[in-house]
């Protein structure tokens, strides 16, 4: 069986947290001719130089086109933990202000949500308005839009998205 390609390390990272018990350990990437390979426990992920590279002159955190490692349901319940934990360490931050590490948690924690939702919104075809159900391979991406199915339409992805970041401008305008 071929080993699965991410199409950067936050994305191979992510597919790790999401599919290997908590026992395994994330190692840090082997570099090979081509691609790094990332382990946790017996699980390995590939990513290719150039496909990172591209992503990091797009701006785009978990790569550039559609993922063949998470499907739009994983992608909009990592974006749920990232926003929890945002906002858990916005309100951490409140009670500890000036703290630079959490701080930067906090920006960072905000962005990853929204970055996460973009990639469920990568999902809908050009001329359409949701997430079409053949796009959901994981029994979790199917049980997340089974429970929430308008959570996957384009205008509430947009309105979620703007919502992440009006959360970031507020913390940046209180904090910054």
């Amino acid at each position: 069986m071929p080993i699965p390609q991410a199409r950067t390390l936050a994305e191979a990272r992510l597919y790790l947290a999401l599919t290997v018990d908590e026992d395994g350990r994330e190692e840090p990437p082997v570099e090979g001719p081509r691609a790094w390979t990332v382990r946790s426990g017996d699980v390995e992920v590939l990513v290719p130089y150039a496909s990172e590279a591209e992503a990091r002159d797009e701006g785009e955190r978990f790569g550039v086109g559609l993922s063949e490692l998470l499907d739009p349901g994983q992608w909009r319940l990592a974006a749920a933990g990232y926003a929890r934990r945002a906002l858990a360490d916005d309100l951490e931050y409140a009670e500890e202000p000036g703290d630079e590490c959490l701080f930067l948690r906090v920006v960072s924690g905000w962005e990853t949500a929204a970055d996460a939702l973009k990639e469920t919104l990568k999902f809908i075809p050009p001329a359409e308005d949701e997430v079409p159900a053949e796009a959901f391979w994981t029994e979790e991406g199917r049980a997340a839009r089974a429970a929430e199915p308008e959570s996957f339409l384009r205008e509430r992805l947009v309105e979620d998205i703007a919502f992440y970041q009006r959360h970031l401008d507020d913390f940046r305008r209180l904090n910054g």
